[in-house]
């Protein structure tokens, strides 16, 4: 067997990070692993001895119009390197290397199999209205009814494939994201970062839209004792640090960028806060469990809910489970709200802990790879 991974980069974010592992878990396995990038930033580590090849070295910074165009262009170059490698199965994950993969499907006839991966929600993600979200609701209605296979990483986009674009509820497997749990309890805290006088928030994701940090900068506007630290970096730089100012919050909220390591703060903070309008199953969320915190989330369609096991108890409009609070998508108010429920409950807040240290080991890389050993060669 010969196995190619085609995805954008190793840049920061969960679907790379699951490349990562599954680098390591094939080259234990004697897999014979080719990586394939479409842009040269990488921050995770690449095992030595795995194959890493480009079919393009973009700019991070290309318009939408220019990577659409290009398509079909990278599906040539794809099938003509898969055909050279004689990759016998073709993995790609996000929806543009899905695109390049399924297109190449018929441009070469030796690789025997072709599976992709959805990380996120597409109807959500691409529901803003505008010409990228109809083209790319169009390419995902017609691409990935063609693939082989489809793992997804949720049962919500799952469900989302089925119900808004004609994917074949046969040709789905869910398997949810792994962290490697072992890995992470060896990483130590860092040390006199937060001031223990406040209750410190920590947030992590892309700075976009769809993460909505404006509205967890404005829901801890009038805390006196909470700080938000936000991790990533992104398009809306520019534009949440003008708002930090404008609430006169720069001692109160802090853009940290995008951190390799984001355990060693995780570690010592009190609470991980997440404000997302959509995800697929955002491993956010249990790298902060694995370091032990308590969770605040929007209860976006995907993730979240199945993550901290909503068995539809709720208290006074807070979704409240075993490991932490769900509040709907952009509700600044319930948001709050959740934040003063976990300040007023201490007893909540280290149950939420008890239960976290045993939820958080259903996702361990020990187990989820494997799955997807499985799912890829079909054993």
């Amino acid at each position: 067997m010969r196995l190619g991974i085609l995805v954008y980069s190793l840049t920061g974010g969960g679907a790379e990070r699951v490349v990562s592992y599954l680098l390591a878990h094939f080259q234990s396995k004697n897999v014979d692993t080719h990586l394939i990038l479409m842009n040269d930033g990488i921050v995770y580590d690449i095992p030595e001895g795995i194959n890493v090849h480009y079919i393009e070295r973009s700019k991070s910074n290309e318009s939408g119009l220019k990577k659409l165009f290009k398509i079909p262009l990278l599906a040539y170059r794809y099938a003509k390197l898969s055909r050279k490698l004689e990759l016998t199965h073709s993995f790609s994950l996000l929806t543009r290397p899905n695109y390049i993969n399924l297109i190449s499907k018929y441009l070469n006839k030796r690789t025997k199999k072709f599976i992709i991966s959805e990380r996120a929600f597409p109807s959500l993600q691409y529901g803003y209205g505008g010409f990228k979200s109809k083209i790319n609701r169009f390419l995902i209605s017609k691409l990935y009814p063609l693939s082989d296979s489809v793992i997804c990483n949720s049962q919500g986009n799952k469900n989302d494939l089925i119900e808004s674009f004609g994917v074949s509820d046969q040709a789905i497997t869910v398997i949810n994201n792994p962290i490697d749990f072992r890995k992470i309890q060896r990483i130590a805290p860092i040390e006199n970062f937060f001031d223990k006088k406040f209750f410190n928030l920590v947030s992590i994701g892309r700075l976009d839209e769809g993460k909505n940090h404006k509205m967890l900068i404005s829901a801890v506007a009038n805390f006196d004792n909470v700080r938000l630290y936000i991790l990533g970096d992104g398009v809306l730089q520019s534009e949440l640090e003008e708002l930090i100012k404008s609430k006169g919050l720069e001692k109160q909220v802090i853009l940290l960028g995008f951190q390799p390591n984001p355990y060693t703060y995780l570690k010592n903070a009190d609470l991980f806060i997440f404000g997302s309008n959509h995800e697929g199953f955002p491993n956010v969320l249990l790298e902060a469990m694995a370091c032990g915190l308590p969770i605040l989330s929007t209860n976006c369609k995907s993730g979240p809910s199945e993550i901290l096991e909503y068995n539809g108890e709720e208290v006074d409009n807070l979704i409240i489970t075993k490991y932490g609070i769900l509040v709907p998508v952009k509700d600044e108010k319930l948001m709050k709200k959740g934040i003063e429920y976990f300040q007023s409950n201490h007893s909540y807040h280290l149950e939420c802990k008890k239960n976290i240290a045993k939820r958080v080991k259903d996702f361990d890389t020990s187990i989820i790879l494997d799955e997807f050993e499985n799912a890829i060669f079909q054993k």
